[in-house]
């Protein structure tokens, strides 16, 4: 069932069932009724990535309080994506970018990945996670991704299960075109990496090469921005292999 885009959607934190108020936080109070303006009788959607979503109508019990009440299940939860996304951090802006395209290409899992060239830091998983839920809120999905402490490269392949296939953006590849690699993947558990803007490392390409749970896979002829590539692969390993296909 596809989303309604012209409603209002909204994520909360608490368990959500019919006719089981939830009160709105502050934020979502000022946004509520400042921002947008909504009168008591209002419908919203509400969601909070385990119980579906929710047609949900406004009461305001107090000048400074608003409950938002399910009235309906407008789509069931769907199983969570398990596509993972591993990616080296970028810069504070392209960062909230690449977090809000992930989660609309269905990334499950947002992983950083400290590599040798990486640029980015992580300040902040709750500023990451919160991306995650805006993206959230605006795309339709209801199922909110979880972002991951950072680790290093190396770190995280030494402790990696072989039965989830990593599938890394390789720009020193051969060939252009990635469908033939991906074509030849068995496995239905998979992880995207992506890496910095300065690239793999000599020694990290050839680490990962090494692996037997690694695929490489070129994206075309040209030079992408690191945020750029990662849109892409997504869309290209949803396509051919994921739950696109």
């Amino acid at each position: 069932m596809r989303a309604n885009y012209r409603m209002q959607r909204l994520y909360v934190e608490a368990d959500l069932g019919l006719e089981k108020g939830v009160e709105a936080s502050p934020e979502q109070f000022n946004y509520l009724a400042n921002v947008l303006r909504l009168a008591e009788g209002a419908e919203i959607l509400v969601f909070n990535g385990r119980d579906g979503e929710w047609k949900a109508t406004l009461t305001f019990p107090s000048r400074k309080k608003i409950l938002l009440t399910p009235v309906e299940l407008t789509r069931p939860q769907p199983e969570d994506c398990d596509l993972q996304f591993l990616f080296a951090p970028l810069k504070v802006g392209r960062m909230d970018y690449l977090m809000q395209k992930a989660v609309e290409m269905g990334a499950g899992l947002l992983q950083p990945v400290m590599t040798q060239h990486v640029q980015g830091k992580i300040t902040s998983l709750e500023r990451l996670q919160a991306n995650a839920v805006e993206a959230a809120e605006q795309c339709g999905v209801l199922a909110i991704p979880k972002v991951a402490t950072a680790q290093k490269l190396r770190d995280l392949l030494e402790g990696w299960s072989p039965e989830r296939r990593i599938i890394f953006c390789d720009e020193d590849s051969e060939t252009q075109n990635p469908l033939p690699a991906l074509s030849r993947i068995e496995e239905r558990r998979l992880a995207l990496l992506v890496g910095p803007e300065g690239g793999f490392s000599d020694e990290e390409r050839l680490l990962l090469r090494s692996l037997p749970f690694v695929t490489a896979i070129p994206l075309g002829p040209r030079i992408l921005r690191a945020d750029t590539a990662a849109v892409a692969a997504l869309a290209v390993v949803q396509a051919a292999i994921g739950d696109w296909h």
